[in-house]
């Protein structure tokens, strides 16, 4: 199972999951036809390539398909991807450019302050 998705297949997965993880092919189109206006075979491919990547499972009646990784997954992959990536694999780094440009509200650092204090050693 690969957990990189491009966008598009992000697309494909947010409606699964917002869905709870089964939806048929044809209902994941007309969302995303009525959302972001693709045609049925657009999403179609898209489908048959998160498919392949082991992202989402097929069956009939009606083509089901349901959600094989979830949107948790998703961001715990794509988040080490950007910590590798951007920040030598440091989280230390990550935190620090995250917290250095200001924007947090004193709610938002209430909570995470509260987080990091709930974590174990």
């Amino acid at each position: 199972m690969e957990l990189k998705l491009f966008d598009s297949e992000l697309k494909v997965m947010d409606t699964l999951w917002k869905a709870g993880g089964e939806l048929t092919a044809g209902q994941i189109a007309k969302i995303l036809q009525q959302e972001i206006g693709w045609n049925r075979n657009t999403t179609y491919t898209v489908i048959k390539k998160c498919i392949a990547k082991g992202a989402i499972e097929r069956s009939d009646p009606k083509f089901l398909c349901h959600a094989l990784i979830t949107r948790r997954q998703v961001q715990s992959y794509e988040t080490e991807e950007l910590i590798d990536k951007m920040f030598d694999g440091s989280r230390q780094q990550f935190f620090a450019a995250f917290l250095s440009d200001g924007e947090l509200t004193q709610e938002e650092l209430a909570q995470l302050k509260e987080m990091v204090s709930g974590l174990k050693e």
